[in-house]
């Protein structure tokens, strides 16, 4: 099984962060350009929180507020669960399931260094099995790569 390290390798790791004080029509803007679900809500002191596609939903859209005079610290879901680049990629899923959550933060040492959707881990762990498959079928038929 791989763990996080390999995951982010495999699609980078870059990652998108907004400001606290940036107002959410801007972070939901950032999210449409980059094609995001999340950002990591970053300041001075690291990372603070997380806003996503779901926050805006059930914390602008639903309560009426105008997304141009909130601020992405009055809706983020603060303290995110954040995971290391040695967490397994399996254990993540189940993190993901148990806190109903689709994006983790990757810190290392204090520092982010990657961010995982539940895509990212579910393509990662699908191509790691197809290999699997694949090499089980050679080994079966007798095939040396």
């Amino acid at each position: 099984m791989s763990d996080v390290k390999a995951v982010i390798e495999s699609k980078g790791g870059e990652v998108h962060t907004i400001s606290p004080t940036s107002t959410v029509f801007d972070a939901v803007c950032k999210m449409v350009q980059l094609n995001l679900g999340a950002l990591v809500v970053a300041s001075e002191a690291g990372v603070i929180g997380i806003i996503s596609e779901r926050d805006y939903l059930r914390k602008i859209a639903v309560e009426g507020r105008s997304s141009k005079s909130t601020f992405v610290q009055e809706i983020m879901t603060p303290r995110p669960i954040c995971v290391a680049p040695d967490t397994q990629a399996a254990a993540c899923m189940k993190l993901m399931a148990k806190h109903r959550i689709r994006h983790l933060p990757v810190m290392e040492d204090g520092e982010l260094v990657g961010m995982l959707s539940i895509r990212d881990i579910v393509d990662h762990l699908a191509a790691e099995r197809e290999q699997t498959i694949e090499e089980l079928t050679h080994y079966i038929q007798g095939v040396h790569a």
